[in-house]
């Protein structure tokens, strides 16, 4: 049953270390008296910062919001790798006799920027025959992981320490800044950088800086939450439901091709709407009405060398 005056929309909440994604869901689902509430990309237990929580109808926007690239601000910890590739696992081998120069720990990192292929890490949320890997490392099982190609776009050094250290030694830690496609890993990035140094690496910390559209900087607290709640005022902190889908090139219709596609039929692309240059058949666009509500998302694709816009997922 929902509470009085909230409906569907985005939250842009930031989670706190020590709880996960599912935690957060269950507290704004009791707060908020919406029974459908989801998120829009798993973050670590261990990690904080942005989580996008989907309140009523805009859970069904799952799917074309957590594709969006992320920004992390990550700490690498030299000389020690775990087998969770974080702080919080057990320790497989430690090296506390070598020295590096920062210049070479730089260009490490920079090798990584671009196309790279990742294998899910065990304590990831990743299905494997209808189990979340992560509840198999629980019980002490492993099992093969396929490797997947993700995108780091970018990957900037924020600070380093110790700060005068000529050379990375033992327990150096380096700051940085990624910005990644979804799906990519940054404990198993630290973890890689680490093996590629010869000295081992584990993630320190991870906070998500930002999720698509949403940043950290606009994000609501749980405490602010859970006040609103309580005086039946959530839905003053809802987003829009295509709050997230700037990414996506906006259609209007009207008409008799607005009463098709709402009924979910395919329809000619509006004549008076121009295409996008580069848009491709099969990528995704946001659907409007006459008045400006935004009611849909349709898959591009071409008949007959015509551009049609075929439905995809309705709202409202």
């Amino acid at each position: 049953m929902e509470a009085p005056g909230v409906a569907a929309g985005v939250l842009n909440v930031i989670k706190p270390p020590g709880m996960t994604s599912h935690d957060v869901v269950a507290l704004v689902r009791k707060w908020a008296g919406v029974r459908r509430v989801g998120h829009a990309g798993t973050l670590d237990p261990g990690a904080a910062g942005v989580l996008v929580v989907l309140v009523g109808q805009a859970t069904r926007l799952a799917s074309y919001l957590q594709e969006a690239e992320k920004v992390y601000r990550a700490e690498m910890v030299l000389g020690v790798r775990t087998d969770t590739q974080d702080a919080s696992g057990r320790t497989l081998a430690v090296a506390d006799a070598f020295e590096i120069p920062w210049s070479d720990v730089d260009a490490a990192l920079a090798r990584m920027i671009g196309t790279i292929r990742q294998r899910p890490p065990m304590v990831s949320a990743v299905h494997h025959q209808g189990r979340r890997l992560y509840e198999l490392a629980r019980q002490g099982v492993e099992v093969e992981r396929p490797v997947r190609t993700v995108e780091i776009y970018d990957l900037q050094v924020h600070s380093i320490w110790p700060e005068d250290a000529e050379r990375a030694t033992f327990g150096a830690r380096v700051v940085f800044d990624v910005t990644c496609s979804a799906g990519t890993y940054v404990r198993t990035l630290c973890d890689d950088v680490g093996q590629s140094l010869g000295c081992g690496a584990h993630l320190g910390f991870l906070v998500r800086l930002r999720s698509g559209a949403f940043g950290l900087d606009q994000a609501v607290t749980l405490e602010e939450l859970e006040a609103a709640g309580r005086h039946r005022r959530l839905a003053e902190y809802l987003l829009p439901l295509d709050a997230g889908l700037g990414h996506l090139p906006r259609v209007s219709l009207e008409g008799e091709s607005l009463h098709r596609a709402r009924h979910g039929t395919a329809v000619a692309w509006p004549p008076a709407d121009p295409r996008p240059a580069g848009l491709r058949a099969g990528e995704h666009v946001r659907l409007y009405d006459a008045g400006d509500r935004f009611f849909g998302i349709a898959r591009f694709t071409v008949r007959d060398g015509r551009p049609w816009l075929a439905p995809e997922m309705l709202v409202g």
